[in-house]
């Protein structure tokens, strides 16, 4: 990847140099299931005031330009401020007549320029921003038994973000690369985005229904892979084929799931790492129940994303106590295993997974939610994830409450055997604290294997531990 290009010069400008954490190498088809689920949110709000309507800038990996995509943008246009789109010269678009409109800017890029390389779309709206930011690898870095033999295989290095000044960086960085080609035109986008940045806090943006899109575009894409494989591959070609896509369309379902799970973690910065520890207590409950290899494996799996559910929760939800919530926070909140097995439907694959993740809030009296199950007809990866998530949390700080000591977080789980909890549960818990305190071991603050996936190395030790505690 050249150093001019967009994510290079992204990552210097951004304060910790370092990418978001779904920044990695993505499939042509995922991209494209991406760039979709963003372009449907402004579809979907067109009747919206003009006032809301985004700025949209799109750069086309060599000109690719495919009629369909023209046609799509030619609807974004109506309810669009202005839309920026950047291709080679005989990429086609100037012919069609998405071209033709007022609020529709080409810019015919030289074979020179590291964009031709880059496929990026970047949405600025006062209510919200959203990115897909990619470069295309060169030849050199496919290694020798990879190299694309269908367009499909094509492989980009790339991120997606919601994060505004992340955006905002990128959109001055595109806005300067086109300036060359048109300084009228970089200074009218500039314009644009200013009005924007003046508004943004004004009205802001249900995004809820983007990352269901997300999952069902790239639930689609794979079915739509298969087909064009079954048009252009004999018998055997197509069975190697189509179960090397299959893998891929999967690694990549749930690389998005991750990827929004980590963005939760994010978004909580009292508890940042809450999805990686809860996975590893849940692992070693899970061997001290003596669970099969594969049962672990699914609560491992389930830990990472339990609470995926909160994807698009108020910010208070990880600032304030349940008791401080308004209606909105305690709704998102009450229902957060509901709607994180709703989103992972998406991906039947996970089916085991997604009833973890539903049932982690059933209650051992019956009284929990979201189906009132009792006792042991709760399975037993629910009841473990249930109360190693309440235990993780209470280590943490939250809203007004300081973080608890392990000792005092397993006192509050005591409390709730048999009412919100497994006994059994509570008492293997109450072993691992022992053993904590003896100093016999440290609990784990990561699972035994991570997805590749989890793409950086971070210091995550910050569950209390027995010096700590005894620092108070």
């Amino acid at each position: 990847m050249r150093p001019d290009s967009t994510l290079n010069q992204l990552k210097a400008a951004l304060p910790t140099g370092q990418f978001p954490s779904s920044y990695g190498v993505y499939f042509k088809n995922t991209l494209v299931a991406l760039c979709h689920a963003l372009e449907d949110h402004i579809l979907q709000n067109r009747h919206s005031s003009e006032e809301q309507w985004p700025l949209v800038l799109v750069t086309f990996q060599q000109g690719k330009w495919y009629l369909q995509e023209a046609d799509r943008y030619f609807e974004l246009a109506q309810c669009s401020k202005h839309v920026a789109i950047a291709a080679v010269p005989d990429s086609g678009f100037a012919n069609h007549k998405t071209g033709g409109l007022s609020n529709v800017s080409l810019v015919d890029l030289t074979s020179d320029d590291s964009l031709v390389n880059e496929w990026n779309l970047l949405i600025l709206a006062p209510g919200y921003a959203a990115m897909v930011l990619c470069h295309e690898l060169s030849d050199d870095e496919y290694r020798a038994d990879s190299q694309p033999k269908v367009d499909t295989e094509r492989k980009f290095y790339g991120l997606w973000t919601f994060d505004r000044p992340a955006i905002e960086a990128s959109a001055t960085i595109l806005i300067e690369r086109i300036r060359p080609y048109n300084p009228a035109l970089a200074d009218q986008l500039t314009q644009h985005y200013q009005q924007i940045s003046v508004t943004q806090g004004e009205a802001p943006a249900d995004l809820s229904g983007v990352v269901s899109r997300i999952v069902t575009y790239l639930q689609s894409s794979q079915e739509q892979l298969v087909t064009v494989s079954r048009q252009t591959r004999d018998f055997w070609q197509l069975e190697g084929q189509a179960l090397r896509l299959n893998r891929n369309l999967t690694a990549n379902k749930l690389q998005a799931f991750l990827r929004m799970a980590r963005q939760v973690d994010e978004r909580d910065q009292a508890n940042p790492f809450a999805s990686l520890q809860v996975a590893a207590l849940a692992e070693t409950l899970g061997q001290l129940m003596d669970l099969p290899t594969l049962q672990l494996r699914r609560l491992r799996l389930a830990g990472l994303l339990f609470r995926i559910g909160l994807a698009e929760a108020p910010v208070a939800v990880f600032t304030q106590l349940p008791s401080e919530l308004d209606t909105s926070g305690m709704a998102s909140w009450r229902d957060r295993a509901t709607f994180g097995a709703q989103l992972l439907t998406a991906m039947p694959e996970l089916a085991p997974v997604t009833q973890i993740v539903a049932h982690q809030l059933e209650y051992w009296d019956g009284s929990g939610r979201p189906d009132g199950l009792k006792g042991e007809k709760i399975p037993i990866e629910a009841r473990i994830l249930g109360v190693v998530a309440y235990f993780q949390e209470l280590t943490q700080a939250r809203g007004d409450r300081p973080a608890l000591s392990l000792e005092e977080s397993f006192e509050k789980c005591q409390a709730l055997s048999g009412v919100r909890f497994d006994p059994a549960l509570v008492d293997s818990l109450g072993a691992l604290v022992r053993l904590t305190d003896a100093g016999l071991m440290q609990l784990p603050t990561q699972p035994s294997e991570l997805p590749t996936v989890w793409l950086e190395d971070t210091n995550i030790n910050n569950i209390n531990q027995p010096e700590s505690e005894a620092s108070r």
